[in-house]
């Protein structure tokens, strides 16, 4: 299988590049620019692509290319901070200009390229996105230009001996319409890739990882019922069979109906041993009084993990702990200059497990993107209800409840939320949108029901879509779908007296949607 390289020099739409790589059938990773010469020679890659980044070349003690990627021989790719690199260290130089562009522009095709195969020809214009300010003023020896636009006159440069190319644009972006075929003509037609990374070779693999990590050892999985830890569960078992026991923990903060369907399916339909914990009174008595996010979502993780630790030791112990981390949870827990993130995913395990746990992370989908866990999901078999559900955090309802959590909020917003999703489902729209859930907000209003007052709370409804769960746009509701869920929320919900929806969007570079 083809391996391609990804060196991130911190652009917010990085991630982006691997999900265009990977949609072509080339299997890539990312890796930060520090640790980039290690990951190249441990992986011997067939070709690097090189990021955008926030800084400047001009600058001293900026970022830069590892010697051993600019002269592998390998097929290199520099995307706006990487081409401003590759021409800065191959003797060309990079300006800081005042003429900036920011947003759409004109690209100018000078000379046909195989970069452009099937875009465009010798004189031909291309929308792009742009987002730069300094620029290439001079080429190193040996390149070409082959594309411009009105601020950058060395918008797409190559160098064809040596395989190394540049374009000062962003391909990754839906706003270069065209970027993902010029991204495929890199991959495929100068690196040769074969496109052969499939959702079948990648389940062949990860099992025979597994096997290969966990030999004659016991697994204990944590299963919370969303999709990733549902995925890895089934991998699992199908790997190691009656090696594995999954832990399903009700904090006491699910979803309604969330805990009969998770046991019923892992129980009943896959036959795996699973232990159903009841644990609502310990996780509300630790987060008595707890109003601040971060200390929920810590006072959370750490309480999982004492019953995940109690629990491998009323089995008779266990060798490794398996959970769903995914690439975005690992991306989104190392700052690009990687220093871990002090409020970023605090909830998962990605930097390991404490010192005091005898045990091993088992984590076999964490070089996948959640849609490409939802196709591994259905490459195992799993139900159209498990793979396709909305995503949901392992805080639970803890993180839809601003401020101190009490058992009569909970309950509240247990019902709201129900009732929400009732009435996507009913009006058809569950499955075009990424994740829907109601928010029960610290804000008390006053409004009068029928003859008297009341003073209950705000419910805040949130739906966006996505793809991989990486940038996300709130979902446009009719006015009539709204109407009818706010009608039924006050109406049958005691406790809620106005219904309001978020319509805030998550741009590329925020973390997550809670």
């Amino acid at each position: 299988m083809d391996r391609l390289l990804i060196v991130d020099f911190g652009s917010q739409v990085t991630q982006l590049i691997a999900r265009r790589v990977r949609e072509s059938g080339v299997y890539c990773e990312i890796v930060p620019f520090h640790a980039a010469q290690e990951k190249f020679a441990e992986i011997d890659p067939r070709a690097v692509i090189l990021s955008g980044g926030p800084n400047s070349v001009a600058d001293v003690d900026t970022p830069r290319i590892p010697e051993n990627i600019l002269h592998s021989g390998k097929p290199l790719l520099g995307i706006c901070y990487g081409q401003q690199a590759l021409c800065a260290q191959l003797g060309g130089s990079v300006e800081q200009s005042d003429e900036r562009e920011f947003g759409r522009a004109d690209l100018k095709v000078k000379s046909s390229h195989v970069l452009f195969d099937g875009v465009a020809s010798t004189g031909d214009e291309l929308p792009v996105w742009m987002s730069h300010g300094d620029r290439v003023n001079a080429l190193p020896d040996g390149f070409e230009v082959v594309a411009t636009s009105d601020n950058a006159p060395f918008a797409a440069i190559a160098n064809d001996a040596r395989k190394i190319y540049g374009v000062q644009f962003h391909p990754e972006v839906v706003h270069t319409p065209d970027g993902a075929a010029m991204l495929y003509n890199f991959t495929h037609s100068i690196a040769g890739c074969q496109g052969d990374w499939t959702m079948a070779a990648f389940r062949e693999k990860a099992i025979a990882d597994i096997r290969a990590q966990v030999g004659a050892g016991r697994v204990i999985c944590g299963l919370s019922g969303g999709v990733d830890s549902s995925v890895v569960a089934v991998l699992l078992h199908e790997a190691i069979g009656d090696q594995l026991t999954c832990v399903y923990v009700d904090t006491g903060m699910m979803r309604a109906g969330e805990s009969d369907e998770v046991v019923g399916l892992f129980r009943d339909h896959f036959n795996i041993q699973l232990i159903h914990k009841n644990a609502g009174e310990v996780f509300l008595d630790k987060l008595e009084d707890v109003d601040d996010p971060e200390r929920k979502r810590k006072i959370i993780g750490g309480t999982f993990i004492d019953i995940f630790e109690a629990e491998a030791k009323a089995i008779g112990g266990a060798d490794f702990l398996a959970q769903g981390t995914l690439y975005p949870d690992v991306i989104e827990s190392v700052s690009f200059t990687g220093g871990p993130s002090v409020t970023i995913k605090s909830h998962h395990n990605v930097g390991g497990l404490p010192d005091r746990m005898n045990m091993q992370l088992v984590e076999p989908v964490r070089e996948l993107f959640k849609d490409e866990v939802r196709a591994l999901g259905r490459e195992l078999g799993l139900p159209e209800a498990f793979v396709g559900r909305h995503p949901f955090p392992g805080p639970g309802l803890a993180i839809r409840i601003p401020g101190a959590i009490t058992e009569d909020k909970l309950d509240i917003l247990r019902k709201a939320d129900r009732i929400y999703l009732e009435e996507i489902r009913k009006a058809g729209l569950y499955d075009d949108i990424w994740q829907a859930f109601a928010v029960l907000l610290p804000v008390r209003t006053v409004g009068v029901m029928g003859d008297s007052r009341t003073y209950d709370y705000v419910c805040a409804l949130r739906a966006v879509t996505s793809t991989d769960g990486m940038t996300a746009d709130y979902y446009p509701y009719e006015h009539a779908f709204l109407g009818r869920v706010s009608t039924r929320i006050i109406n049958e919900v005691r406790g809620i007296n106005r219904v309001v929806y978020d319509i805030t969007s998550k741009p590329p570079g925020t973390i997550e949607w809670e």
